[in-house]
């Protein structure tokens, strides 16, 4: 991995937390994901104007990555609306770089030496930690429902890296495939959301509009700079260090949000993180 992709991944994950938090602070979350799928579509017919089609061998990744990136949008709303961000998020996405990891030796054909293998292990203690950590109200108990969802969340961004990293190199132009998937996978949610609250949607839009498409923005820069980075890397150390964001999202957590930023968490993070590390060695 050279130092250029390696800037342009570490930029992603800061660009990809950012996003997360602004959505996070819509209360509503059909409105904030509204604003941010239409958003990228839009985004995304100007820049098609612009770029060449993707190659066809690429349109049957591309479906399939609508849908998946369709479903992920949704367990992530899901998972917000149920826990706290500087715990969803984390799990979520800690989830992503162990599977990815084992899909990428199943299905894509890269190797998995004793670097990725120990990151595996140490990533997935981290993980473990993150979760064991979340306790909420004044039971003992975790609450299964949103650490389902995270989890959830993070094996569908596992297998939309796998195929999407296997569909931009058939694509043969990194910024038409990312165009053409945000024209896709930005409908579904919009459209529930016109179906589902009709006539006042709208006014439900209006006062988050600046942030809604500000947070569409700079998803699409984050996932296009990943993109990019998966012509000239391996998946598995790009979706390694890309979830750096970890690190991110914890931050915000506790800054944003007031989310406590215990001893657990801390531990949990510094593990997870030293885990990637390990896996981004194999790169």
């Amino acid at each position: 991995m050279s130092l250029a992709v390696a800037l342009a991944v570490l930029l992603a994950a800061v660009t990809h937390a950012s996003w997360n938090a602004m959505a996070h602070t819509i209360k509503d979350q059909l409105v904030a994901f509204t604003l941010i799928g239409g958003g990228a579509t839009a985004i995304g017919a100007v820049l098609a104007l612009f770029t060449p089609l993707p190659a066809s061998g690429a349109w049957p990744y591309l479906i399939a990555s609508a849908a998946l990136h369709t479903g992920y949008q949704a367990l992530l709303m899901r998972s917000f609306s149920l826990g706290d961000f500087g715990q969803m998020y984390p799990i979520a996405r800690g989830t992503a770089p162990l599977v990815v990891t084992v899909l990428a030796v199943l299905f894509v054909g890269e190797s998995l030496n004793a670097w990725q293998a120990s990151g595996v292990a140490v990533a997935s203690a981290g993980l473990v930690g993150m979760a064991l950590w979340g306790i909420r109200g004044s039971g003992a108990r975790p609450h299964w429902p949103a650490l389902l969802a995270a989890l959830a969340t993070g094996l569908s961004i596992a297998a939309y890296t796998v195929v999407d990293g296997v569909g931009v190199r058939a694509s043969g132009t990194p910024v038409g495939y990312i165009a053409w998937l945000m024209i896709l996978e930005g409908l579904l949610i919009p459209g529930y959301a016109v179906f589902r609250r009709r006539g006042a949607l709208w006014e439900q839009l209006r006062p988050y509009a600046a942030r809604g498409l500000l947070g569409a923005a700079l998803s699409m820069t984050a996932y296009g700079l990943v993109l990019w980075a998966q012509t000239r890397a391996p998946l598995a150390p790009v979706a390694a260090l890309r979830e750096s964001s970890i690190i991110v999202g914890a931050g915000i957590g506790a800054l944003l949000f007031k989310e406590r930023f215990g001893g657990v968490r801390i531990a949990a993070a510094g593990v997870l993180v030293v885990g990637i590390g390990l896996m981004l060695r194999a790169g």
